[in-house]
């Protein structure tokens, strides 16, 4: 990101891609990392620095299982009312978990994650032995930030929807993020991910925010190419996502070529602020 950063800035330059993976998540050391490290290619990782410690909650993942392990039908608390939602089938659960999912995302984070604590509890979930099995720890993280094909960026501490917070604590969760990262790592990122990164996730004043903190640049997960004219938005980033049914080479040549963002955004350049 500071080669990104800094050819937007000079404005010269062939085209470039950057590689991004957020959330520390154990698999990017054991397989990612072997694979850009054999081709010498660089990337940056965005950490929530509670992750680490194990003491972060990967809702979305306690959900899947939660959903995966009940056979009749699964029960959440919404509203103070009790909700009930089909799981017989396969077909049935894939729709229930879409309609919480989507639900938890909608709500303030602190309604989020005490519904899925109850959730958890109920279902004998342990949240931060999960986080334990699929995070990195800090020695795992030392290892990468020791290579200089590898950046350590901020991501918050909790993995928090930065626009839902009151402004005092968004900026909290993202100095905090930094200051523990420079404490573990020896060096202060510079470079930032909003969590979830949608337009309810992250708007205008965080982007503000984000520079008050220190960043250098900070990415959305807005859809969309890098222009020239983003040297002007280094902290409201567009990028490209490679994930759910989209993790194939076909995919990633078609995204890379940016068409499908072009016909997505009207042919208009992202600027997500």
């Amino acid at each position: 990101m500071d080669e990104a950063a800094d050819r937007l800035v000079r404005g010269k330059g062939k085209r470039f891609v950057c590689f991004t993976f957020d959330d520390g998540y154990r698999d990017n050391f054991q397989y990612a990392y072997p694979m850009f490290k054999a081709r010498g290619l660089p990337f940056t990782l965005y950490v929530p620095t509670n992750y680490p410690d194990g003491h972060g909650e990967l809702w979305w993942l306690a959900l899947e299982q939660a959903v995966a392990g009940v056979g009749q039908e699964i029960t959440v608390m919404r509203d103070g009312e009790t909700w009930r939602l089909p799981t017989k089938t396969l077909a049935d659960k894939e729709q229930s978990f879409e309609e919480i999912y989507w639900w938890l995302r909608s709500v303030g984070e602190e309604t989020q994650r005490q519904a899925v604590r109850r959730l958890a509890e109920a279902r004998r979930i342990d949240l931060s032995a999960q986080c334990r099995a699929m995070i990195m720890s800090w020695d795992e993280l030392r290892v990468m930030a020791a290579d200089p094909l590898v950046h350590i960026g901020a991501h918050t501490k909790d993995h928090f929807a930065v626009a839902k917070l009151p402004e005092t604590e968004a900026l909290e969760q993202m100095v905090g993020s930094a200051d523990r990262i420079a404490q573990e790592l020896g060096r202060r990122p510079v470079h930032f991910a909003y969590p979830y990164g949608d337009p309810g996730s992250a708007g205008p004043r965080d982007f503000e925010l984000a520079k008050t903190a220190g960043f250098k640049t900070a990415v959305t997960t807005r859809k969309g190419m890098l222009f020239p004219g983003h040297k002007d938005h280094l902290t409201a980033l567009p990028r490209v996502s490679l994930n759910g049914h989209y993790q194939s080479l076909t995919y990633t040549a078609l995204y890379l070529s940016g068409a499908p963002f072009a016909l997505w955004n009207g042919f208009q350049q992202v600027n997500a602020a």
